[in-house]
């Protein structure tokens, strides 16, 4: 059999379609061939044409090690290589089934379980936020008393900030813990920490990072409801503790067990001088327009290069420095049925715009978003500096119209 690598797929929305297409082009000009596992249902996705497919219900695990039995049976499965974060731990999972190099169940688990995420980076002497597990709502509520409000209530295993929760008093505690029901088992408890978040996206080949790219937020994660998402790199004059986060984060992913791939990390600078705060760690590549951001500025698609960097041992990432380079989440306060849209070509040919996605068009209707990638799209620009970005992002966003009408209207 030849050699061949299996992508797990989701293409519901297209998010990953760039970082898919990425991984068949390096797999192809290593003269290894791509097999993908697909959700149940998707049949027809054109992306995969000509490429060996199946399916499996992705989110049952059971379910997607016996597809991947099948795969290996069929196929000289060298690597796995799961696009979305849900999947790493299945993926863990089928490589120890079949002696597939790559991270492991337990490697996997401090990546998605941030219970033990946050345990295993105290180990390695890195803050964390103190945390308690809501078994009651009077321990959530003298945990409060101690930290003191607001604290944040999240899934221990989840993504995008859903389901997450800002809590700022004894009556906001009170909803979120009806909103949590009976499954509070799978959520945790956290300080709220005041700072500057940043994130780091890195890749690794045997233990030793060979990119990285720091970028600072310019808004609240936990607040996607009121702003924008956006974040801006930081690649020229790194302050001492900026440094610092780039060291720990070297310190957090060796410990965390990742050899070699692909993680988005992030930390915080607290507003109180004190040490950094580790925040979280996903070993894919990360999330809404950073990969296109990075692919724009830097000249190399993270999830590429994860496949180089697994399939070939000499090969590094021939990255650009470049100015700096910020994206930012395109959103509307308008809900309905979309009459009109800025597209992405009105987008690019905005003075410094890179690059532009707009994932709704006329017909979709808009809802109020429940995630920090529930958007529009995206687009990317550079500038001088920080504040040389953050301002063109207000010019962008000002040119991003969306009209809509009420459905049946």
């Amino acid at each position: 059999m030849n050699r061949s690598i299996l992508v797990v797929y989701r293409p519901a929305a297209g998010r990953y379609t760039s970082q898919f297409r990425s991984v068949v082009e390096a797999a192809d000009s290593l003269g290894v061939r791509t097999v993908v596992l697909l959700p149940t249902g998707w049949e027809d996705v054109p992306e995969t044409a000509g490429l060996p497919c199946y399916h499996a219900d992705l989110d049952d695990t059971a379910a997607v090690r016996a597809a991947v039995d099948t795969v290996c049976a069929e196929h000289r499965v060298e690597r796995i290589f799961p696009l979305f974060e849900g999947d790493v731990l299945a993926a863990g999972r089928c490589r120890k089934d079949h002696g597939i190099p790559g991270l492991t169940p337990d490697q996997a688990l401090n990546f998605r379980d941030k219970n033990v995420m946050h345990r295993r980076a105290e180990e390695l002497g890195v803050r964390v936020a103190r945390s308690c597990r809501p078994d009651t709502i009077t321990a959530v509520a003298e945990f409060a008393a101690e930290v003191g409000y607001p604290v944040v209530i999240k899934p221990y295993a989840g993504w995008a900030c859903g389901d997450t929760y800002r809590v700022d008093g004894r009556e906001d505690l009170d909803r979120v813990w009806d909103a949590m029901g009976d499954d509070r088992h799978e959520y945790r408890v956290e300080e709220f920490i005041r700072g500057t978040e940043f994130h780091v996206d890195s890749l690794l080949q045997n233990g030793e990072v060979v990119f990285e790219q720091l970028s600072r937020y310019t808004y609240s994660v936990l607040e996607y409801l009121d702003e924008p998402g956006g974040t801006i790199s930081r690649k020229h004059d790194l302050t001492t503790r900026e440094q610092r986060i780039l060291d720990l984060n070297a310190l957090v992913l060796r410990g965390f067990g990742m050899s070699t791939g692909v993680v988005h990390a992030e930390f915080f600078l607290p507003d109180d001088d004190g040490d950094i705060v580790f925040g979280e760690a996903g070993a894919r590549a990360g999330g809404g327009s950073i990969v296109p951001a990075i692919e724009a500025g830097r000249g190399i698609n993270l999830a590429g290069e994860w496949c180089r960097l697994e399939l070939d041992p000499d090969h590094r990432p021939a990255a650009r420095l470049g100015p700096e380079i910020g994206t930012e989440y395109l959103s509307s306060a308008r809900y309905g049925r979309i009459t009109a849209i800025t597209t992405p070509e009105q987008l690019t040919a905005l003075d410094t715009v890179l690059d532009a996605d707009v994932w709704k068009s006329v017909g979709d209707v808009l809802a109020p978003p429940t995630a920090s990638n529930d958007v529009l799209g995206w687009y990317v620009c550079e500038g001088t500096d920080f504040e040389d970005v953050r301002a063109r992002f207000k010019t962008v966003r000002d040119a991003f119209r969306v009209e809509t009408e009420q459905p049946g209207a």
